[in-house]
């Protein structure tokens, strides 16, 4: 079979500490029950800086400057502790400062909805004026911004979505219709920041990895939110959206929706579209959900914590034909959380990893490494929630001991092996088994391993449709080198030997008949 490869991928985070308090969920509904509240008085002093959103070890992880295996050697928790040599960009893209992105939302902005104060116009125009990735053609459409005054009127009176920096009133984002819901100013600015981010995962993969985006024939978007009207309030698109601001013109595209699980599907569904010859290139993007930020913020700033919910994610992964060298994607060896199979973390899991061990005849420990729910635990052990990855990885390895592939003596050694600490950020589809593609490509090639298996999970239950769970996973691995076109290669001596028999075949029937 020829398979399709992960070729190429691309990773940000954006800070956006004002977004934290005006836009996050936590807080904005904090803000509508008890507005008085100590917590909402506690937020301001329990925001990290750039510096410190930078230095930190995860988000060094995330862009690719720091590997897996490092960030496991350091001492945890990571909160608090500088990485040396950290930089705002790495191997795989960037974490931006909010001043940018915010000029990003307004160059993402095609219906005039963004509107920026004037003077901070001209300083998010010079500060993402330096940014290596930003056009000409980008810095016009910034334009010269608009009047304050104007600004505060469409926020007090007819209900803009107010964009804040620096804790100032900066811009807003205007509702698109007058009745429509689905079109409403909150609305809006989620989905602008969810291009936003995406397309700058999307400029980043081009850039990183000399892609031509001409040569991108689709794009899947596969984040958390939804864009439409009042008659189709999910029905897209940003995957086109994101494809037309980074210049993909060849390219079409669809939004793929699954909770935290969507990520995986994408990537099931590019190779499969590869695979089937259907297109050679296909581009999986995500941007980030604002009402995430903070969300476990109550329970940080009643530890002392900083609130470390603070960043934005977004990736864009290539899938294309095979090369000969990237790693494959193994379409036959597929796993999923059927509709009968139950609803317990073990028989999740259970059905996500023996499925496509069973398929590929392959053991447990035939995997070099499981990349699963990548929660950072510096976030979620302080709210309750425990070492996630962790918690995967020893069900993991109870499966191979049930299996009778490993000793209970070597569960340690299992997740020690073949688990990651986590190091994405909870931004529900962020963290779900993608985090480590970037890594995979290199340890895939350049690297040691052999095979690896991207786990994604979703929880259907939130959309009040079904009590269900949902996951996907595929195992990858490294390429043999032999693409179809060699594998299926014929030499003329073989061709001349294929007709001659065929044709004696022929003779022997007229003499017979």
């Amino acid at each position: 079979m020829s398979y399709a490869v992960l070729k190429a991928a691309g990773y940000v985070l954006v800070h956006t500490p004002d977004m934290i308090m005006h836009n996050g969920t936590t807080q904005t509904v904090e803000k509508a029950m008890n507005p008085d509240s100590e917590y909402l008085k506690k937020v301001p002093d329990h925001l990290r800086t750039f510096e410190e959103v930078v230095n930190y070890a995860p988000n060094q992880t995330y862009i690719g400057n720091l590997t897996p295996e490092a960030l496991g050697k350091l001492e945890k928790p990571w909160v608090g502790v500088d990485v040396p040599g950290s930089s705002r960009f790495g191997k795989f893209g960037e974490i931006m400062p909010q001043i940018e992105f915010i000029a990003m939302l307004k160059i993402s902005d095609v219906f005039d909805l963004v509107k920026l104060e004037k003077s901070f116009t001209d300083l998010a125009k010079a500060e993402y004026g330096k940014n290596a990735l930003t056009t000409p053609e980008e810095l016009a459409r910034l334009g010269e911004g608009d009047s304050l005054a104007m600004i505060e009127e469409l926020v007090s009176v007819h209900h803009a979505e107010a964009i804040y920096h620096d804790g100032k009133l900066v811009g807003c984002v205007k509702k698109a219709h007058d009745v429509d819901v689905n079109l409403n100013a909150h609305v809006m600015f989620e989905n602008l920041v969810v291009k936003a981010s995406g397309i700058l995962a999307f400029k980043h993969l081009v850039a990183k990895n000399n892609i031509d985006p001409l040569t991108i024939d689709y794009v899947i978007e596969c984040s958390e939110e939804a864009c439409g009207d009042m008659n189709q309030r999910g029905g897209g698109n940003f995957a086109k959206s994101i494809a037309e601001m980074g210049g993909a013109v060849n390219a079409t595209g669809s939004d793929l929706r699954g909770f935290c699980a969507a990520p995986t599907h994408a990537l099931i569904t590019a190779a499969s579209l590869v695979k089937a010859g259907t297109y050679k290139n296909v581009v999986i993007v995500a941007g980030g959900a604002t009402a995430k930020l903070g969300m476990n913020g109550k329970d940080h700033v009643k530890k002392g914590l900083l609130i470390l919910e603070d960043v934005l994610g977004g990736f864009a992964l290539l899938i294309s034909e095979n090369d000969g060298v990237s790693p494959v994607l193994r379409t036959d060896l597929v796993g999923k959380h059927n509709v009968g199979t139950g609803s317990s973390p073990q028989a999740v899991i259970t059905a996500l990893i023996s499925m496509p061990l069973d398929k590929g005849n392959l053991k447990v420990t035939d995997i070099d490494k499981y990349s699963v729910e990548m929660q950072n635990p510096d976030i979620t052990k302080p709210a309750g929630a425990g070492d996630v990855p962790e918690a995967n990885y020893k069900i993991i390895a109870a499966i191979g001991v049930k299996r009778g592939e490993l000793e209970r003596t070597q569960l340690g050694e299992f997740v020690e092996k073949h688990g990651m600490n986590g190091w994405a950020p909870t931004q529900g589809h962020i963290p779900s088994g993608v985090p480590y593609a970037g890594f995979a490509i290199d340890d895939l090639t350049t690297g040691s391993l052999n095979r690896a298996m991207i786990v994604g999970k979703g929880s259907l239950f939130l959309g009040r449709m079904t009590n269900l769970f949902d996951g996907v996973s595929i195992v990858v691995e490294r390429n043999s080198g032999e693409t179809a076109s060699e594998g299926a290669s014929v030499s003329k001596e073989e061709i001349n030997t294929m007709i001659a028999e065929a044709m004696r075949g022929f003779a022997a029937h007229l003499l017979n008949a």
